[in-house]
């Protein structure tokens, strides 16, 4: 089949982007031709993909998006007289989509909790409402590919979508993030290459957009333990956005020289070996692959009660999940007795013990048989109505 791919921007480090970029490639050896549409592409160019990158207009985000989607809708109905797709495959919201990879939330559900009335009459509404009921409309005949059971159950209840459309996966973490034979080698190596001693325990965050990810309050956490503690622990984020206020808040709190920003890291995998605790207080959260990639690793974790795969990590018994609302007080007390407790091998052993015996590798193959099945059965449909 000829299948086109559709996401507003592709950056190397993104989950959405990481998803894409595996379902396409697996598509890929299964003999499918791959085309691909976006408005931004950072990094390499895969072998055989076919890109198109479509210019966009509009000063804000929410202008471009709309632009991208009426310009490729019409570069799509071109396509489709020239019977050049089978399938268009999206991985945001936008109308025309034969399937729809669902990483955000619902975005109706958000404006309904967290906005009045007057919300409702702006143009950022206006366009991100009318481009999600595109995709969730009942005569829509979308097929919908959900990660979270939370998201799925939301977007029944605004829209009231046929059950038949939804389809629900399995997580889909990297096998590279499985804890390799050599892993205390890699450790030690990593350590070194970060100046860290034996005796010092180094936190780890990963994820881009620090506010979404509680960076602040990871950091408050730290500054939190008593000494000699505190001195003997450091914060890693590797994951990118704007820095600055940050390091002053880091600053702020007396930690600047524990806490390190270095932005993207290609190294995620040794990093997760290097490090003695995972920390994921967020405050959005859709699912949370890293955490699965982090028990993939065995390393212990404490994450906020909102990511939608905490329970994998109560499952699993492979750390802490923290009550919600959040509670700073809570973070800090959890972080402490974590850090000086003796169930350090049991954590790592619940979590190794998990990932050996739970399937959270084959989302990505999943969706292929998905995207396969309903490109079989459309194809039918269309010679069953060119019969009549």
């Amino acid at each position: 089949m000829k299948l086109a791919f559709v996401l507003f921007k592709y950056f190397p480090y993104g989950g959405l982007e990481r998803d894409f970029l595996r379902i396409a490639k697996i598509c890929q050896t299964r003999g499918h031709e791959i085309f691909v549409y976006s408005f931004i592409w950072e990094g390499d160019v895969p072998q055989g993909f076919n890109l198109t990158l479509v210019p966009v207009k509009g000063i804000t985000n929410h202008q471009r998006i709309s632009n991208f989607s009426n310009t490729l809708s019409q570069l799509l109905l071109e396509a489709k007289k020239a019977d050049r797709f089978d399938l268009l495959i999206g991985f945001n919201k936008m109308k025309d989509l034969d399937l729809y990879y669902a990483a955000d939330p619902c975005y109706e559900a958000k404006v309904r909790e967290q906005h009045g009335k007057l919300y409702r009459l702006g143009n950022r509404y206006k366009i991100f409402q009318a481009m999600e009921e595109a995709v969730f409309a009942i005569d829509k005949n979308v097929e919908l590919l959900f990660i979270s059971e939370i998201q799925m159950e939301n977007f029944k209840k605004i829209y009231h979508t046929p059950d038949k459309y939804f389809h629900s996966l399995p997580p889909g973490v990297d096998r590279s993030r499985i804890r390799p034979d050599n892993a205390d080698k890699i450790r030690s190596k990593m350590r070194q290459i970060l100046s860290l001693k034996e005796d010092e325990n180094l936190l780890l965050m990963i994820g881009t957009g620090y506010k979404r990810k509680g960076v602040d309050r990871a950091m408050q956490a730290l500054a939190s333990l008593p000494e000699p503690l505190k001195s003997k622990t450091y914060l890693l984020v590797a994951g990118e956005d704007k820095i600055k206020k940050y390091k002053a808040l880091a600053k702020k709190l007396g930690i600047e020289n524990q806490v390190h920003l270095p932005g993207a890291r290609d190294d995620v995998p040794e990093l997760l070996l290097a490090s003695d605790l995972f920390m994921h207080p967020a405050r959005h959260e859709n699912t949370g692959t890293v955490l699965l990639e982090a028990i993939a690793a065995g390393i212990p974790q404490i994450i906020s009660g909102v990511c939608g795969y905490a329970f994998h990590i109560e499952a699993a018994q492979a750390g802490k999940v923290l009550s919600e609302p959040f509670q700073q007080v809570q973070y800090n007390q959890v972080l402490l007795d974590m850090l000086t407790s003796d169930h350090w091998q049991q954590w790592h052993n619940n979590a190794l013990h998990y990932m050996r015996n739970s399937d959270i590798f084959s989302m990505p193959d999943k969706v292929s048989d998905i995207i396969e099945a309903t490109g079989k059965q459309r194809s039918i449909a269309n010679i069953y109505k060119n019969i009549q």
